[in-house]
């Protein structure tokens, strides 16, 4: 699944001057990444402006490739991300919106091709983010169902009816995907799921579990136990009800996100064996050559699923915990200087502030402050920009029976703690940090990436300073050596 997460650190193609992918950019990318193999393309409606004409500018604008090489609706498929209206309340009418688009991209679509049905529609799911009820999923099909295609049979003059006026609509129903993102409803999926089916004649369900907005609210080793635990619960939900479950993994290329690039599939398919579906983000697709991308992509679609990692969900738990209080603890004390860094990470798509578990300045740990944060992807560019990488935050409250426990349900640590601390500026840890996160840097990583660190300690004089240098180019030739912005 290709989406429009703005990780990349090289310009997309079809991106403006600024390095902006805006409007008819977005169609472009959605025809060039279906071209590369990706056989969907989240579209997102959440948190960004969405172009509801997609599909009438992919028909029109690539008749031939969409004819002869790709049916959209068949082979590739576009997949909506709507705003959940129970949070993100200033976006409930966005929601309206994008579902009202669903007939009409049929209808292109029929007149495209000829024909047509529930089966081949353009679009066929949804993605409702933020979810951590059965309720809410129930709420977006019925509204759907009874408001979108129930209005063709409501009479307007006479006996007129609405359907006679502008035609039926079509599909006459759209399947729910939750996209999960917080620790208790990611740790007990399967309970909304299971509530969801009850009652419900599916053949299969998707559910999509976050990994960034974990990583952001728990750390690194936080998001990995959680997904775990999420992918498990799942898995045995599906034996138990005999229904095909089909995950969604959430993740970036940054190894804080999930190390998902198209050198790196072997991780996510060691990691993540029960995973159906992975995303293909914008680092992905564009800090790689294409013919690397393509084959990237191929090797997850040839991926087969199978059991998940086996993982003691107490044990778990109270590792979680504990790198979790830590990973905020350090998160507060470095909310300035993050802020301060996050004002300088350049802007790859038009985004409007993210709605998340920091952003809503909720309380960590009962303490009851209020903590903002940028994005995730922000966050870690922010970080890395000053050379110290996330992925630090919250593993000195690890013991060795704890990371003992952890390499074994989560086997590259290692390894991703090695890939990202090469972009450690070693004077900045210690400085923000102190002693003990620095021997950490000493214990796992291979090497420094000396050129990265010289970019970082510009970075934060030029921050420190308050000087007139464009630090923005910094950030953004430090996010190319590492093939990703954050």
């Amino acid at each position: 699944m290709s989406t429009q997460h703005p990780d990349n650190a090289t310009p997309s193609p079809f991106a403006d001057e600024a390095g902006v992918i805006r409007g008819d950019g977005e169609v472009q990318e959605a025809a060039d990444i279906f071209a590369l193999g990706c056989n969907e393309q989240m579209w997102d409606s959440e948190g960004k402006e969405a172009d509801n004409q997609v599909v009438r500018k992919l028909l029109t604008g690539y008749p031939d490739f969409f004819t002869s090489q790709r049916r959209l609706g068949r082979d590739v498929i576009l997949t909506l991300r709507v705003p959940n209206p129970f949070i993100e309340r200033d976006m409930r009418k966005s929601m309206v919106e994008a579902l009202q688009s669903i007939p009409s991209a049929w209808d292109m679509a029929h007149n495209f091709y000829g024909d047509g049905d529930d089966d081949t529609a353009p679009i066929q799911e949804v993605i409702l983010p933020f979810t951590t009820s059965a309720e809410e999923l129930a709420l977006v099909e019925a509204y759907y169902r009874h408001v979108i295609v129930g209005q063709e049979a409501h009479t307007l003059l006479g006996d007129r009816l609405v359907k006679d006026w502008v035609g039926e609509f079509y599909p006459k129903q759209v399947r729910v995907i939750p996209l999960i993102e917080d620790l208790e409803h990611l740790f007990y999926c399967d309970k909304i799921v299971e509530e969801y089916l009850h009652g419900r004649d599916l053949p299969a369900q998707r559910v999509f579990l976050a990994r960034s907005d974990p990583a952001l609210n728990y750390g690194i080793v936080g998001a990995e136990l959680i997904l775990k635990v999420g992918l498990s619960r799942l898995y045995d939900l599906e034996q138990r009800l005999g229904i095909p479950l089909y995950p969604i993994i959430g993740a970036g290329s940054v190894p804080f996100r999930g190390h998902l690039t198209p050198v790196n599939i072997d991780r996510a398919l060691k990691e993540y064996p029960s995973g159906h579906t992975f995303t293909v983000q914008s680092a992905f697709k564009y800090d790689y050559d294409k013919d690397t991308v393509r084959q990237g992509i191929a090797q997850l679609r040839a991926h087969e699923r199978g059991e998940p990692v086996p993982i003691d969900q107490e044990r778990a738990r109270a590792i979680i915990d504990k790198t979790t209080a830590e990973y905020q603890s350090q998160v507060r004390r470095l909310i300035g200087v993050i802020t301060a860094a996050s004002r300088h990470v350049p802007k790859r798509r038009e985004r409007k502030l993210h709605v998340g578990l920091f952003g809503y300045g909720r309380s960590l740990d009962s303490v009851g402050d209020e903590v903002t944060l940028p994005r995730a992807i922000g966050f870690a560019a922010s970080m890395y920009s000053i050379g110290v990488p996330p992925e630090l935050l919250g593993l000195t409250a690890l013991d060795q029976d704890d990371l003992a426990f952890v390499r074994e349900v989560y086997p590259s640590l290692d390894d991703d703690l090695r890939a990202a601390l090469r972009f450690t500026n070693e004077r900045h840890v210690k400085e923000l940090l102190g002693d003990d996160y620095l021997a950490l840097v000493g214990k796992f990583a291979d090497e420094i990436d000396r050129v990265h660190e010289g970019l970082t300690s510009a970075i934060r004089a030029g921050m420190d300073t308050h000087t007139h240098v464009d630090i923005s180019h910094y950030v953004g030739e430090a996010g190319q050596l590492r093939r990703f912005l954050g």
